[in-house]
């Protein structure tokens, strides 16, 4: 930009001076060239990449400027008593969305694996949260041959109905164990309407084929008896629905929480025009809360866990009734085998305390206790009859950017019930 002054002499003089703008972008440089780079704190943890290129660079020294990648890649060695010894591999990732420093952390996982109980799985889920939070995305795909055991329908409460009662609540606790191909997919996108409130709506598709029992050696399963009750086809089924739901969150990160709250309440309504075997109406809650007991390691945490569903109208399909370890990330119920009790309606309850034991953040340590209760439909009503499950175990930190743990957890149930669990990120 010219300017034309006139002097006091008379004479001209032609002066140039740099447009607003430029030097706005001027002093902006000028401001950033002073000031630090921003170093992250995590390099005071140490997690299973530290220890890697202490292996492989025992000479190198930590960069506390260098960013930490946010996707970890393991083996999938896992064991439990629902799937026998499983051998795969698993990705996770996690990182922030846009520059807002108030957007939530999105995580996604994929894992390919087999197991000695012959069961082959594929599954990739994701819940993302675009920059400023504005939309949530939960989802998931699931391509799987399964061998599905089954305790019968209940709580553990004998009845002393019919025969066909009997047999269907398996009070015994006797395993039937079906083999089947499963589909699922699911899909809720929710919009952000209030601070930390999210309204949304979605799909879910179930859908089992190629059902099969090999041992049973009698027709009078739980299985056969609800399926004859309820109108289902024993060998093929769908459970098809559409999904309303509100969420409320404050919690620090998604894999492993230390302060905030979850709460999520949803309406799922299975519809015989897309696809599902018979209507139904199923309400679902999941409430979680975390309490960091220290300022100065919160990593000491307190963290509570209720999840319920209730079946309001309608049939489910025997295999798809809500029931240990049936919740959105299969793990609730450590102690027992996915289904092990199961209902009608369904609540289950969890305490877990979470501290650190070496100085570094390295290895911690859980220790756990849980509850689950249920309606059979023949006698045995919700809140009626519980069942405690509990245990401990120790965490080794995978990736301390996502705060991505390796979970191992020995757990132990009534009727004999125990196993030692294996997994990525908490429990809940």
């Amino acid at each position: 930009m010219l300017f034309i002054l006139l002097t006091g002499a008379g004479n001209i003089a032609v002066a140039q001076i740099a447009p607003v703008d430029s030097l706005k972008a001027d002093s902006l440089r000028r401001l950033k060239a002073k000031q630090p780079r921003v170093v992250d704190t995590l390099y005071k943890q140490y997690d299973f990449g530290d220890l890697v290129n202490d292996i492989l660079h025992p000479r190198k020294k930590p960069d506390p400027l260098k960013k930490k990648s946010g996707v970890t890649v393991v083996p999938n060695i896992a064991s439990n008593p629902s799937i026998g010894f499983q051998l795969g591999i698993k990705a996770v990732a996690g990182r922030k969305l846009g520059s807002d420093p108030n957007t939530l952390l999105s995580v996604a996982a994929t894992s390919a694996s087999i197991t000695t109980k012959k069961i082959i799985y594929f599954y990739i889920n994701h819940n993302v949260f675009t920059p400023g939070n504005k939309w949530n995305l939960q989802g998931s795909l699931v391509v799987a041959k399964t061998v599905t055991p089954d305790f019968g329908l209940g709580i553990g409460q004998s009845n002393n109905g019919s025969l066909a009662d009997q047999a269907l609540v398996n009070a015994d606790r006797k395993p039937f164990a079906y083999n089947s191909m499963f589909y699922a997919f699911r899909e809720k996108v929710y919009k952000n309407v209030a601070k930390n409130f999210f309204v949304g709506a979605g799909v879910s598709f179930d859908i089992r084929r190629n059902i099969e029992d090999k041992r049973a050696t009698t027709t009078l399963t739980p299985y056969n008896i609800y399926n004859e009750r309820y109108g289902f086809n024993g060998s093929n089924y769908s459970a098809n629905g559409l999904i309303a739901s509100a969420e409320y969150t404050t919690r620090d990160n998604q894999n492993r929480a230390y302060k905030g709250i979850y709460a999520d309440a949803g309406l799922r309504v299975n519809q015989s025009w897309i696809g599902s075997s018979r209507n139904a109406t199923i309400f679902t809650t999941d409430f979680r809360k975390y309490f960091s007991l220290s300022h100065r390691n919160p990593e000491h945490v307190i963290a509570l866990w209720n999840w319920g569903s209730y079946a309001v109208t309608g049939a489910v399909p025997y295999l798809e009734l809500p029931g240990t370890a049936k919740d959105p990330s299969l793990r609730s119920g450590r102690g027992y085998t996915v289904g092990y009790f199961k209902g009608t309606q369904f609540n289950y309850s969890e305490a877990e305390y979470r501290f650190p034991i070496t100085r570094n953040k390295f290895i911690s340590g859980v220790a756990f206790a849980n509850v689950q209760t249920a309606k059979d439909g023949v006698g045995t009503e919700l809140f009626e009859k519980w069942q405690p499950g509990g245990g401990g175990g120790l965490r080794v930190l995978f990736n301390k950017a996502t705060r991505t743990n390796l979970c191992l957890d020995y757990a132990f149930g009534k009727y004999g019930s125990k196993g030692f669990f294996l997994g990525l990120n908490e429990a809940f």
